[in-house]
């Protein structure tokens, strides 16, 4: 009973393969054009055969009856439908084609000019031996000195045409090196491969398996066999890694798993992808038995072209590994750029807090504290002057810590700035300024935390010009909106200062600080005696009032 089942499913085994090979045949445009080139061939030898028997009979009037050698040319074409049921010789058709059109064009054209010699210049043959004679020399002449250049202008016509399957493998390689200079997706570029050696080299299929660490999957097939995978370890991954292209056997023995939907007749060869050491994949390319088998060409170039792809995909690995890193990069970017963002908020709002506290509460409590001495001096100051004249003074004095706290506040955060927004509030800094200053601003508002920015980065600008560029330097602002940025610069005419040494000071740092938080950009210029430029950029759109 086993062994009928088991000759039960030998011979359904081999009912699906004949079924597979017979519509593989039937569908493979390869043999039908091999066939196609010796029925060419066959036709070929036929009209050649009609026309030296013509030209035979015309020049020697021989044989006498030319239809029966016609006939016997005719032959080729049958013989020819013959030799293309020989896979062997099916796969030599257009190399033999290509020759036998070299030879026919040869002796086409001796015997044609001997033809247009003997028969155009020298009219009908009649008995005149030494007239006949010197035709033939003169053809012969020209057959000779136009022999060569007529063989070689036909060669080189079939010669690309001809191209064996090595030829057509190197171009296979060729063609995957120009791909990848091109930027093609790495997909793309694998199944164009797949293509390429299907059409040139292996008919029956091809299959690209790619992967790191032992662990392979199937990326491409033609014909398609889907989705699969492979896992090597151990003794398997470090004979798969140093192996070079390999057969069938190899293959059973190594890799089972990538052959195992294989047809048992199917002639195999397998190339590891290898770069540095490491397998990156491998290269299954399948012929059938009436294909040919593999030449040592064919593993010359898949070896070649194995090289070619564990650079490619290494590349990729490479490439793969730099986009992480770069998005990792981008996250940590915008997540301390929301950080600083966060920080410079936080004080912003600290100091909006502060103005307020001092306002409402320190501030309150002195011109309150001021109004309860000047009650004093007038209740108390006419009895006691001496009283009176200490509460006037004590008075003064409240007053000017009032006109300090109010400055403070200011300083910290100016309501007029929240009020009414940069342009007054840097008109305000502007006219407490040593230096005379010049301000062009919008009068347009933006969103609080970026007013806030540009406003402190031109105070901080101006504190430096009144410090450090001269008594008589002039100074100049300018805030401005393309609807999609707000631009500011503080520009001096002042001594200058070398901003190798300088820019990097506290202020310099605060001021890319802030604007840095927002997105945005800062430029300082300066040279010694030149003057200064301060100049940023904070991606912002107006707001409405």
């Amino acid at each position: 009973m086993r062994h009928g089942s088991g000759s039960a499913k030998s011979c359904e085994r081999s009912e699906v393969n004949a079924t597979y090979h017979l519509a593989a045949e039937e569908s493979d445009p390869y043999r039908r054009r091999d066939t196609l080139t010796w029925l060419a061939w066959g036709v070929v030898v036929a009209v050649m055969m009609a026309f030296v028997v013509w030209s035979l009979h015309v020049l020697l009037d021989t044989p006498h009856e030319v239809g029966s050698w016609w006939l016997i040319g005719t032959i080729a074409i049958p013989i020819s439908v013959v030799v293309s049921l020989v896979g062997a010789l099916r796969t030599r058709a257009r190399w033999v084609l290509a020759r036998s059109l070299v030879l026919s064009g040869v002796v086409a054209m001796i015997l044609s000019v001997y033809l247009v010699v003997v028969i155009g210049m020298g009219g009908d043959i009649d008995g005149s031996e030494h007239r006949v004679l010197g035709y033939s020399m003169l053809a012969a002449i020209a057959a000779v000195l136009l022999s060569g250049p007529v063989r070689r202008r036909i060669g080189r016509l079939t010669e690309t045409w001809a191209e064996d399957r090595a030829g057509r493998s190197t171009a296979a390689i060729e063609t995957f090196g120009t791909r990848m200079t091109r930027a093609v997706p790495m997909d793309e570029l694998l199944l164009q491969l797949a293509e390429t050696l299907h059409e040139s080299i292996a008919p029956a299929g091809v299959e690209l398996w790619v992967g790191e660490g032992g662990a392979l999957r199937r990326a491409v097939s033609v014909p398609d066999r889907g989705s699969g995978t492979l896992n090597l370890e151990g003794a398997e991954l470090s004979a798969v890694t140093v192996a070079r292209v390999s057969g069938l056997a190899w293959a059973g023995m190594w890799v089972p798993g990538v052959i195992a939907d294989l047809e048992e007749a199917d002639d195999v060869r397998v190339a590891p992808i290898t770069h540095l050491g490491k397998l990156l994949g491998l290269v299954l390319v399948v012929r059938r038995v009436s294909d040919g088998p593999f030449r040592s060409e064919d593993d010359v170039a898949l070896a070649d072209l194995a090289r070619s792809l564990g650079l490619a995909l290494h590349n990729v690995g490479l490439d793969s590994a730099l986009q992480r890193s770069l998005d990792e990069l981008e996250r940590r970017n915008a997540e301390l750029q929301a950080s600083r963002t966060r920080i410079v908020s936080a004080a912003d709002e600290s100091r909006r807090r502060i103005e307020r506290n001092l306002h409402d509460g320190a501030q309150q409590h002195l011109v309150a504290l001021a109004v309860k001495i000047r009650l004093l001096g007038l209740k108390f100051g006419e009895a006691e002057p001496a009283l009176g004249d200490s509460l006037d003074q004590l008075q003064k004095d409240v007053q000017t810590t009032i006109d300090e706290v109010r400055e403070l506040a200011h300083g910290i955060y100016p309501p007029l700035l929240r009020d009414r927004g940069l342009a007054e509030a840097l008109q305000n800094i502007a006219g407490r300024s040593p230096l005379p200053v010049t301000v062009d601003a919008t009068k347009a508002r933006f969103d609080p935390d970026v007013e806030a920015a540009v406003y402190f980065c031109c105070l901080e600008a101006m504190q430096n010009a009144a410090k450090y560029a001269g008594d008589d330097a002039r100074v100049t602002v300018r805030v401005s909106s393309d609807g999609s940025s707000l631009f500011f610069e503080v520009i001096d005419d002042g001594a200058g200062f070398d901003p190798e040494f300088t820019s990097e000071s506290h202020g310099f740092v605060n001021m890319r600080d802030r604007v840095g938080a927002h997105g945005g950009d800062l430029v300082v210029e300066s040279a010694p005696g030149r003057g200064t430029r301060v100049a940023g950029r904070l991606p912002s759109s107006p707001v409405a009032d």
